[in-house]
């Protein structure tokens, strides 16, 4: 369920792309129009506008909102304008980059994604910017964080709801054997387990884990990894569960404490506004005991806060 409040008529892209060119012409940008517009635009529409931007102007919108915006809401604009598959892509090829490795978002991007979503990220990736994410990956990440990273992306796992009990009841016991009873941890049968199975199958693995052992199977990949293979472990788990209540934790520990880690705050907004982004608002509020939008609000400032409240939507 999207957040996203859209004009209730239909307004052509054409008169949106003039708008934009008008905000962008004399001294400064009309930065409160470009948001006006743009934050209030579904994929579709943002797509047909950077189009008619294009045909009327020559110019490529986003290389256009790049030399007028700046800093945090920049890149929070830049981001929503791509539609889900192309900015993630960009996400993770920032966070493979040298001198600006983020191995927690590429975590949070590859483990919190289905198979199929995974499939166009890694076509997209390779036809925007000529390498292969696998090859990325085991460049920039190692040991058995890398595996099961590449794993989740070369595995097809099946995306129904289906389940196998027995299976699942199976799965339960490899892993407890793999695992607590065990000195050591084979961590081979986790990444196996964690990255062929389907959510639901996971769910049914929880469940069975429980019932069998009495113990929960996050507390049991937290006694039995750790760093960011266990990171990655739990974000698939959490996300089986749960991707609403995985995502508004990720914005509480984003506004947490002194300061703001904007890159994840403005990453998990942008990502999930036409996704879940309703359901993180409830889990959040159900969780916290605050609304997201005052959260955001007390945490963000100027033109960068209202677009960001303008992707969350009224607060209810």
């Amino acid at each position: 369920m999207a957040t996203l409040t859209v004009p209730p008529t239909q307004i052509s892209p054409r008169d949106d792309a003039i708008q934009l060119y008008k905000a962008f012409k004399g001294l400064g940008c009309d930065t409160a129009a470009v948001i006006g517009i743009l934050a209030h635009r579904d994929a579709t529409q943002r797509a047909y506008i950077r189009q008619e931007y294009r045909t009327m102007y020559s110019e490529d919108l986003l290389k256009r909102l790049a030399s007028e915006l700046r800093g945090k809401l920049e890149i929070a604009v830049e981001l929503w304008m791509h539609d889900p598959a192309t900015r993630d892509a960009t996400i993770l090829k920032k966070a493979l980059t040298k001198n600006f490795i983020d191995l927690e978002a590429v975590t949070e991007i590859i483990c919190s994604r289905t198979s199929s979503q995974l499939q166009a990220v890694t076509q997209i990736y390779h036809s925007t910017f000529g390498t292969h994410l696998v090859n990325d990956i085991r460049l920039q990440v190692s040991g058995d964080h890398q595996k099961i990273l590449l794993a989740c992306i070369n595995k097809q796992r099946y995306e129904g709801m289906e389940v196998d009990r027995e299976m699942a009841a199976k799965d339960a016991k490899a892993l407890y054997k793999a695992g607590e009873k065990r000195l050591g941890t084979d961590e081979k049968v986790f990444v196996q387990i964690f990255s062929e199975r389907s959510r639901a199958h996971l769910v049914a693995v929880n469940t069975c884990y429980h019932d069998m052992y009495g113990g929960s199977l996050k507390k049991a990949v937290k006694k039995e990894t750790s760093g960011l293979f266990e990171t990655a472990l739990l974000t698939i788990l959490q996300c089986a569960e749960n991707p609403a209540k995985y995502f508004a934790k990720m914005l509480y520990k984003s506004m947490k404490g002194l300061g703001t880690f904007d890159t994840r705050l403005i990453r998990v907004i942008v990502t999930r506004t036409e996704i879940d982004m309703q359901y993180i608002k409830a889990e959040y509020h159900k969780k916290y005991h605050k609304s997201l939008n005052d959260a955001v609000h007390s945490d963000t400032s100027s033109h960068y806060r209202t677009f960001l409240l303008s992707l969350l939507g009224p607060n209810h």
